[in-house]
């Protein structure tokens, strides 16, 4: 914890951000770690993540829109699963049915929080069940606490890439918020039901809202109007 610490002090380096990342999950006994921000009611924004677990399982939420980060990002509290398999189906239900999937089977998220201000989330992720022990759960709510320090004071990791060729770029979800006002304007609909297309889309193609993003901004893809429908996790209400 004290070499995340250091880290964080640091401000330059282009794998600055990846290393926090690693040091933090190497630092609480986990598989995973993610980092993320609020990109506006419910929505986080992707900082950091650790390896392809933590962030397979931050896309999957952003793509259906539900999850435990979601919630805690909401909620302004830690929500804690051990056991993925065990969630009630209704909780999450399209999360739940996507779960079996992924590499992640226990995920643990604490809000960089401010009073009730939630401004973000850090993701904790395990391969295997089972909770985390009284130590890791003092440890993950020093780093939260600490991380929101250091999004209070400015600290700005590195930026989106121009091109693919690195996995773990910060604000790696910037690209859907520009499909998602492409989609808006072709389509002439509201920015919120043009993100809900664009979810629809990925999840019926079996793809991440990511990588659909991609190819609606390269123009590889245009989705046609009244065609999409929605995803589990949009109608479940």
């Amino acid at each position: 914890m004290a070499e995340v610490l250091r880290l964080l002090r640091q401000r330059d380096g282009a794998d600055h951000g990846v290393d926090i990342a690693v040091a933090g999950a190497a630092a609480l006994g986990v598989d995973g770690v993610a980092v993320s921000l609020t990109a506006g009611p419910g929505r986080g924004e992707v900082l950091w993540c650790s390896d392809d677990t933590s962030c397979g399982f931050e896309d999957l939420q952003f793509t259906l829109g539900e999850g435990p980060g979601p919630d805690c990002l909401a909620g302004g509290t830690a929500v804690r699963v051990p056991d993925l398999a065990r969630v009630r189906q209704d909780r999450w239900p399209a999360l739940i049915m996507e779960a079996p999937d992924q590499a992640a089977r226990a995920v643990f998220c604490f809000p960089l929080r401010i009073g009730a201000i939630a401004l973000g989330v850090l993701t904790a992720v395990r391969r295997t069940p089972g909770p985390l022990t009284r130590e890791q759960t003092d440890d993950a709510l020093a780093l939260a606490a600490a991380l929101t320090m250091h999004v209070l004071a400015g600290g700005r990791p590195e930026v989106l890439p121009p091109d693919d060729s690195q996995s773990l770029p910060f604000l790696q979800h910037a690209v859907v918020h520009q499909a998602t006002g492409m989609v808006s304007v072709q389509l002439a609909v509201p920015l919120a039901e043009a993100l809900l297309r664009l979810r629809a889309h990925a999840y019926s193609s079996g793809r991440t809202l990511t990588e659909t993003a991609r190819d609606i901004v390269a123009r590889r893809l245009r989705l046609a109007p009244g065609t999409e429908p929605l995803p589990p996790a949009a109608d479940k209400d």
